[in-house]
């Protein structure tokens, strides 16, 4: 399934958010048959000379290895790449993002970010800036064992960054035996679509030709007249993961990520996938 020349990409920094980041990681590179590379950026800006630089990175490899056994642990049988970048951590992961398929972080890294925060300022700039696919793994992670597993929640509104949600979505879904949950809020119904019901049947249509191109998995509706974000959260609660596209049918062009994809980033109780189209 590997379409890159890097597989998924996952941000580590030896915290413990970052480690669960990249749990889910490994995981899901087993799943799909790709190989996973770990990142790690240390802070070498703050060294005051050479010798304090050398002894950055020498502590980011420590960490590095680290990272490499949790992740051969994690996902039996994967190939997996240390990858000691430079520069700021968010800055080389967004770099290091258009040669992979997916990054994935944590939504904290270490220090655990500043407090009454509920994103941190890695993973915010990484959500925003990265290419592709981008995963924060946040709330609870829900693995398949002896139960139903919960869905995979995704956002539709017709626009070309949720139609590329929806694909990552039906192959999360795919992948890990789940049904695929689609929420569709009628708020979103642009005044150029002419109404409600011509907007819902666009929708509709979309997910018709999704579920002909993926009879393995079952397709839910969930049509809400409130906006998307409520109804987004809502599904959220008893999901595995939820996907929504970086920037919506109202969303300002100028705008990397849309009010909708940062408040699913912000208050989601289980890992988001974002997509920048």
């Amino acid at each position: 399934m590997a379409i890159s020349e890097r597989g998924i990409l996952a941000g580590y920094d030896g915290s413990a958010r970052s480690a669960r980041a990249l749990s889910w990681a490994a995981r899901e590179a087993a799943a799909r048959g790709e190989s996973l590379a770990v990142c790690y950026a240390p802070e070498t800006g703050l060294a005051r000379d050479a010798v304090g630089k050398v002894l950055a990175h020498r502590s980011g490899e420590h960490i590095l290895a680290q990272g490499v056994r949790l992740a051969q642990d994690a996902g039996a049988g994967i190939k997996v790449e240390a990858l000691l970048a430079d520069g700021p951590a968010a800055a080389a992961l967004c770099d290091q993002s258009r040669r992979a398929d997916m990054v994935v972080v944590g939504s904290h890294g270490q220090g655990g970010g500043v407090p009454g925060t509920l994103l941190g300022s890695v993973s915010a700039q990484v959500a925003e800036y990265a290419g592709g696919r981008v995963v924060v793994e946040r709330g609870r992670w829900r693995a398949v064992g002896h139960y139903l597993p919960g869905p995979v929640v995704a956002g539709a509104d017709g626009s070309i960054a949720s139609q590329a949600a929806l694909r990552f979505a039906v192959e999360e879904a795919a992948l890990h035996s789940a049904p695929l949950l689609v929420v569709c809020a009628l708020a979103d119904c642009p005044a150029r679509l002419g109404n409600e019901q011509q907007f819902q049947e666009n929708v509709e249509r979309l997910l018709d030709r999704l579920e002909k191109e993926h009879p393995e998995v079952t397709v839910l509706r969930h049509i809400t007249a409130g906006g998307p974000l409520n109804g987004l959260l809502v599904a959220a609660q008893e999901a595995q993961m939820v996907v929504v596209g970086a920037r919506g049918l109202g969303g300002v062009r100028r705008m990397r990520l849309g009010s909708v994809a940062r408040g699913v980033l912000q208050h989601a109780p289980c890992p988001v996938g974002i997509v920048h189209d």
